[in-house]
């Protein structure tokens, strides 16, 4: 599974209103601890690739109004909805708990 970039708050809206979970890493070019764990959470988005949840990026510059509606303050932060709901959120870039929120929000 790749990481899809999300690019208005409309297609933001439609996906985690979709039934699905929905992985969001929110980032900026400028972060280099955005650069540092990007790889990271696109390995976890192929080993999560058979549980149905979808992984997509927010650049917070280009999508200034997708990070305003959810209220991020730092980067990267990660998101995981579903059915319009965040069941998580993780601020930092941390490996482990990046696996850890996606590990307990996302059933195999």
């Amino acid at each position: 599974m790749t990481v899809t970039p999300i690019d208005t708050l409309d297609e933001f809206k439609e996906l985690i209103n979709s039934g699905k979970v929905i992985c969001i890493d929110f980032w900026a070019t400028w972060c280099g601890p955005c650069r540092m764990i990007s790889p990271v959470f696109e390995k976890l988005s192929e080993e999560f690739a058979d549980s149905g949840a979808e992984f997509y990026k927010v650049d917070v510059d280009e999508a200034s109004e997708v990070s305003e509606e959810v209220g991020i303050k730092a980067m990267p932060t990660f998101m995981v909805f579903k059915d319009g709901e965040k069941l998580g959120e993780l601020v930092g870039a941390d490996p482990d708990e990046l696996q850890t929120l996606l590990s307990d929000n996302i059933s195999a």
